[in-house]
């Protein structure tokens, strides 16, 4: 056999791929798009296989492929080819890339293996010459005799069991008396026993019978614990009779069992009215075609979009090929997913990163084997292996959500898009709200537009009201979060029994804590950002890196006792309401009531059933839900988000605004929203507050044309960060002198300039901003400067790199 070579992806954050050899016994063979076990350094990694080749591209002595992982690829070629074009389009590294497509390595089981070293034995022989030793010194001399004795490597399990401390192998691994290498070996797969009536074979008395109705009659073949409930038989009945070839058995894959919500459901029956039927007839015209399109729907809240996705979703399927419905959060992949599984049965697959990491697997391999031919999911269910792809669906398409925040930075409608026009498929973004990006492109030819401008049943759209906090201020003397129109409605709407929503987009009950003698708040100890109070909790907590602390009662600066609250969250919200409506029946929706999937469906269950007459929560109420008897939204304040140094900050207002005021009136009632701002003439609200998109897009498009930002430039933020201040200073004055030697009419720069985040996570931060009307003059500075960096040896994790961001905090 001819000796061969593999281009193989890892998942280190190298903007490079690594050459292996393929041993002669290596079966099966690996192919591009299979998973392989590669040595690296002295770990076991997975890699990708992109290439196989005849001839090295790398000089000296290569190693060997260990395993291969999969007997047919795992990725085929257009998702090849869209990992390719991530990694070149973001600047990410390749194997990073990759590894966010493939599934959960539930196949191995990875293990440390410790090893002396031969500076070790030296230093095992000067410990045991010694008379007299330390304890330490004997814990150390303990473990390098287990290791030297008749076994010459240990496993970090066993070292735990029998040495009692790992701190003893750690500091001798520091010292260099100790080797370590990671070992990965393949995880049997857990299974439970199936068991079945041999038809061969009649029952005989009662338990028999019982046995046989479950099995052959009632349900089918069943797994054990399930027969011995359902049948009222014990376990010992049914290995006899096993025994006595009356069932069978069989092994099968332990599946997670699926939550009774999630089937038990069935979607009502709706007729399409004319904008919805001549917007699907148009996307029906599109798959027709078979042929990559690009669409926007831009539809009203309540106009009815999700009907038109389904009968999208039906169409694509009745041509042989499969869809993709990406929505923005893993809380929506609920409701959607439980229409879509009541309408395409078991056809249907979900995925996102809340599901245990052997259920992920599972439903991505159910998918790549064709068993699912639909998939609902977030930004990540954009690379679910689908096989003859004919239509992805983007829903709220302007979320900031689809952005991953962390490598590789890719934006998931984006994604999108690019896969449609590598599989050839139709892509449909819909919104309310859409983004300005997608908009523009809109109106410019490079997306057809479809427009559904009312509500279902010709229903009218909320009437919204502002609210001016600065004459309720003048009024009462004192800033109350829930003003007096607010209160008055929600009391004629208690009265009325209809149900209410609460949107303030702020977690916890008080914003941060201030010190009315010096001024200053509590900070946290990672990031320049003041800690949030958690009155549930008793805690102050960090939002943006989970730092947590008991609530002071001095002021750590000045040691005075004159401590404030200030601001309030949903927390507080909460306590409030429960004061003023004692007899209202009140819950809360943010990250700190609903932490898993099972809480969240019964906070919503209990809302939709009419057991909650109010639900307070943050922006996780205003996207996709669909409450019938819901007559009074209340923006608690409108003006959380205008003041963020952002320039996507007026946008995300205009859109949340919009979003949570079509939670109203999206039932036979008519709805009503109060929106409380301090600042009620700025456009966003103005705009939100009438529900006019046009005017919106084109006041807001004024601006960034003037400014220079998207849509009408390509950006680019790019950040230097680092734990030692003088290194980031270091490293942002050498990007500045690049950067700055490569200004041009078609390339601005700004900065560098301290963020906004000035320290995040232990680490101080520096931005640039970069503006091109040529994507591909961006591309090409970036690329440059990422070789500079490598050329000036600046680490790779020190310079970060975000094409298209959606936040510059």
């Amino acid at each position: 056999m001819a000796e061969s070579y593999l281009e193989v992806a890892l998942p280190v954050p190298l903007r490079r791929t690594f050459t292996y050899a393929v041993p002669p016994e290596l079966e099966p063979v690996p192919v591009p798009g299979c998973r392989v076990l590669v040595p690296f350094r002295s770990r076991v990694l997975v890699g990708l296989v992109l290439d196989r080749m005849a001839t090295a591209r790398e000089t000296g002595k290569l190693r060997a492929v260990t395993d291969t992982l999969d007997a047919e690829p795992a990725l085929l070629p257009p998702l090849l080819a869209l990992g390719r074009w991530i990694a070149s389009y973001y600047l990410a590294p390749v194997g990073e890339v990759f590894r966010a497509m493939l599934p959960p390595e539930v196949e191995l089981r990875r293990r440390r293996q410790f090893t002396v070293t031969a500076e070790g034995q030296r230093y095992r022989a000067e410990l045991a010459a010694l008379s007299h030793r330390s304890d330490a010194q004997a814990a150390e001399l303990a473990l390098l005799e287990r290791l030297g004795g008749d076994a010459r490597t240990l496993p970090e399990r066993g070292l735990r069991r029998r040495v009692g401390s790992q701190a003893v192998a750690e500091r001798l691994l520091r010292r260099g008396y100790l080797a370590v290498q990671d070992v990965a070996e393949r995880r049997r797969l857990r299974t439970q026993k199936i068991l079945a009536w041999n038809d061969a074979v009649a029952p005989a008395g009662a338990t028999e019978e019982r046995v046989h109705r479950a099995l052959a009659v009632t349900y089918g073949p069943l797994p054990l614990p399930q027969l011995v409930e359902r049948a009222g038989v014990s376990r010992a009945v049914v290995a006899r009779l096993e025994r006595q070839g009356r069932l069978r058995s069989w092994p099968e894959p332990l599946a997670v069992e699926e939550d009774p919500r999630e089937t038990d459901f069935a979607v009502p029956a709706s007729e399409l009215n004319a904008e919805q039927r001549r917007c699907f007839e148009q996307v029906r015209t599109w798959l027709a075609a078979g042929e990559f399109a690009v669409g926007l729907l831009h539809g009203v809240t309540g106009s009815g979009k999700t009907e038109v996705y389904l009968r999208a979703v039906a169409e694509a399927l009745a041509r042989g090929r499969s869809a993709l419905l990406l929505v923005p959060e893993i809380a929506l992949t609920l409701r959607v997913g439980r229409l879509c599984r009541a309408t395409f049965g078991d056809a249907v697959a979900v995925l996102h990163s809340a599901l245990p990491e052997s259920e992920r697997a599972r439903q991505w391999w159910r998918v790549r084997r064709g068993e699912a031919r639909v998939v609902v999911g977030t930004r990540s269910a954009v690379f679910a292996p689908l096989e003859s792809l004919g239509l992805i669906i983007v829903d709220e398409e302007h979320e900031a959500a689809y952005k991953q925040e962390e490598t590789p930075r890719y934006h998931g409608r984006d994604t999108a898009v690019m896969r449609g026009k590598l599989e050839g498929a139709v892509v449909l973004l819909g919104s309310a709200t859409p983004a300005l990006e997608s908009y523009q492109h809109a109106r410019s030819g490079k997306y057809r537009l479809l427009r559904m401008a009312t509500r279902v049943e010709n229903r009218p759209l909320a009437a919204v009201e502002v609210v001016d906090l600065r004459g309720e201020f003048q009024r009462t003397h004192r800033a109350d979060p829930l003003s007096e129109p607010l209160r008055r409605a929600i009391q004629e709407q208690l009265e009325a029994g209809t149900q209410v929503l609460l949107l303030l987009n702020r977690r916890g009950y008080a914003r941060f804590l201030l010190c009315r003698s010096c001024g200053a708040a509590v900070q946290c100890r990672n990031c320049s950002i003041a800690l949030t109070y958690h009155k549930q909790r008793d805690r102050l907590l960090c939002h943006y890196c989970g730092w947590a602390e008991r609530v002071v009662r001095q002021c750590p600066t000045c040691g005075s006792e004159y401590i404030y609250f200030v601001g309030e969250g949903a927390e507080q919200i909460e306590e409030r309401l429960r004061i003023l409506f004692p007899r209202a029946r009140i819950a809360r929706l943010d990250r700190d009531t609903v932490r898993s999937r099972r809480a969240y469906q019964r906070v919503l269950g209990a809302f939709a059933a009419g057991e909650t007459d109010i639900l307070v929560g943050t922006q996780m109420l205003a996207k996709g839900h669909d409450f019938q008897r819901v007559t009074l939204v209340g923006v608690i304040s409108a003006d959380i988000a205008l003041g963020l140094p952002d320039f996507r900050a007026a946008e995300r207002t205009f859109q949340l605004l919009t979003q949570v005021a079509g939670r109203a009136g999206r039932g036979q009632l008519p709805g009503r929203v109060l929106v409380q701002t301090y600042y009620p003439e700025h456009y966003a609200i103005q705009f939100a507050a009438r529900q006019d998109y046009e005017g919106y897009f084109e006041k807001e498009s004024h601006f960034r044309r003037l400014l220079h930002y998207p849509p009408f430039t390509a950006l680019a933020n790019v950040l230097v960060r680092d734990r030692r201040l003088e290194q980031a200073l270091r490293y942002a004055r050498w990007l500045s002198e690049f950067f700055h030697a490569q200004s041009a009419p078609d390339l601005k720069v700004l900065g560098p300039a301290t963020a906004p985040l000035a320290r995040l996570r232990r680490e101080y931060r520096y931005q640039f901003l970069l503006k091109s009307p040529r994507r591909t003059r961006l591309g090409a500075v970036l690329t440059a400067a990422l070789a500079f960096c490598a050329q000036r040896q600046i680490p790779e994790s020190t310079v970060l790199v975000d094409v298209d961001p959606q936040s510059l905090l």
